[in-house]
């Protein structure tokens, strides 16, 4: 069977990883979350001011637990 070329140019590239993050504003459907390294984002999804969420790819994919953040550099 032919193999897709499409699909395998895109198995080529990780998919986007799912991100923690706090939201500091919304508008909207728009909203601006901070990550925990400090950087801000500007994403779809509705929720309320300094909850965490899930986001990848632009959009919040949903609620995150209320857990301390834990960054370790390698």
């Amino acid at each position: 069977m032919a193999r897709n070329p499409f699909r395998a140019f895109k198995e080529i590239f990780p998919d986007p990883p799912l991100q923690v993050a706090t939201v500091i504003a919304v508008d909207g459907d728009t909203a601006t979350v901070e990550l925990p390294g400090g950087g801000v984002l500007q994403v779809r999804g509705t929720t309320a001011v300094d909850s965490r969420v899930f986001v990848r790819n632009g959009v919040i994919e949903g609620d995150a637990p209320a857990l301390t953040v834990v960054s370790i550099d390698v």
